[in-house]
């Protein structure tokens, strides 16, 4: 027995959420909302891009995760970083990883999100 893999990762919202998810996750990231199975709760929304699957589930008492995040891998830090920020949401930088530049940001119900980029070795 061995874990081969990641399927996807799950991040709360609260009710009626799903605009702003799709606005967030969909229009200012560049994932594709993708539908879910009919047997699953028609609330919440599921996104892709490349080999990444992000579940948006609702939770009538939502709480929004402050430390504990996914961390997306990125092609273009800096450009991604420019477009949240104009977009209005707050960017910021915490300790430095070997290997990667990153940065972090909230989305818009206060679910910490890390974005990261591979760093060339020179």
């Amino acid at each position: 027995m061995a874990i081969i893999g990641l399927d996807h990762i799950q991040i709360a919202i609260p009710e009626r959420g799903e605009d702003a998810a799709r606005e967030f996750y969909g229009d200012l990231l560049g994932m594709h909302e993708v539908p879910k199975p009919e047997i699953l709760s028609k609330s919440g929304c599921w996104f892709e891009r490349g080999s990444v699957s992000l579940h948006i589930g609702v939770d009538p008492d939502f709480v929004p995760a402050r430390k504990a995040h996914p961390a997306l891998l990125v092609d273009d830090l800096q450009t991604l970083r420019s477009r949240v920020e104009n977009a209005g949401h707050t960017t910021y930088d915490d300790k430095p990883v070997e290997g990667y530049d990153r940065f972090f940001t909230f989305d818009p119900f206060g679910n910490r999100i890390e974005f990261m980029q591979h760093v060339k070795a020179m």
